[in-house]
């Protein structure tokens, strides 16, 4: 089939270079304008764009899907089909009938659970044991098209949400490939989703990814995992803001210490040489990697070293930074 591909970000590049290498035709990809980025501010090209102009492949990459211009291309190329994998624009109902097949989205989520911009962290953060990845026909909601196909998948107990993306995005190629192979054979037939079981995942922000002592140590844990590496979990520190990396959680009420058994409160720290403990509602977590703010990374025994923890301090606070 004639494909037009939308993609933008990394996590789109497998899917592409699967359907490149399969007996579909690429005719053209589409996909978010050139981005300013690093300390120089200067315009980068995404990475789908970036594989696009290395393969000799046309690139789309209008302001806007609704732009006359845009829309007129993509009518006289006449794409049998347009897989999608995390674009990053809405799609307008003018365009939707284009395609032959219509617009056909990878989605990281088996739906209908985890609608929405953030499938994958809000799985982790929600402690699930699995999710998997869905094809569908897009339509004007959100995430409510027919099913094409669906795989799944295990989340396991150290998944950050970046490894389980990029896991997601390899194993996800594969069943966009099978769905094009499908529609083309003309076996494959949508099937409307479920009515029950609907979840949404909105997108994390900053103030999403703070960190709250109060809740269960298991939950700090996922709510860091499902921040990692984006948008960042973090908590404060002398008035300063730490970013936060996965930690383990010691599945004890209390630190064992050499003077004895210690309770810590939700977000008091207890420092030894090798290592950095923290109080949840439930017991205590071991952090792992702490960021800083305006440093880089490092292990969270060189920061307290560095900070010299008085006993009673704590991280966290009760109001929110601007």
């Amino acid at each position: 089939m004639r494909l037009v591909f939308a993609g933008t970000p990394e996590t789109s590049v497998p899917a592409l270079e699967a359907l490149l290498a399969s007996p579909h035709e690429v005719v053209a990809v589409l996909t978010r304008p050139d981005a300013r980025a690093g300390r120089g501010r200067t315009l980068h090209p995404s990475p789908v764009k970036a594989v696009a102009v290395e393969r000799g492949i046309d690139v789309l990459t209008p302001v806007s899907p609704r732009d006359p211009e845009f829309q007129a291309r993509l009518r006289e190329i006449a794409p049998d089909a347009c897989p999608v994998v995390a674009y990053g624009a809405l799609l307008p109902r003018d365009i939707l009938a284009i395609p032959t097949h219509g617009w056909i989205n990878l989605h990281f989520s088996v739906l209908p659970a985890w609608r929405g911009a953030a499938p994958v962290q809000r799985a982790i953060m929600a402690g699930d044991e699995a999710t998997g990845a869905t094809t569908f026909v897009i339509e004007e909601g959100l995430d409510t098209g027919p099913v094409l196909g669906l795989m799944t998948e295990t989340i396991r107990p150290d998944d950050t949400s970046g490894v389980l993306l990029d896991r997601l995005a390899h194993a996800g190629a594969g069943l966009l490939v099978a769905t094009m192979d499908g529609l083309e054979g003309g076996d494959l037939h949508a099937v409307p989703q479920p009515a029950e079981g609907v979840s949404h995942a909105a997108k994390l922000t900053t103030a999403d990814a703070e960190i709250s002592w109060t809740t269960p140590a298991y939950a700090v844990s996922r709510h860091i995992r499902g921040c990692t590496p984006a948008p960042g979990a973090w908590t404060t520190f002398r008035g300063e803001r730490l970013g936060m990396g996965p930690v383990l959680t010691a599945g004890a009420d209390a630190l064992e210490t050499r003077e004895g058994s210690q309770t810590l409160a939700p977000g008091e720290v207890h420092a030894t040489k090798k290592a950095v403990h923290v109080g949840t509602a439930s017991g205590v977590v071991t952090l792992g990697e702490v960021r800083p703010q305006g440093k880089k990374p490092m292990p969270a025994a060189d920061w307290a070293r560095g900070v010299r923890i008085d006993v009673g301090e704590s991280l966290g606070r009760a109001t929110t930074l601007t």
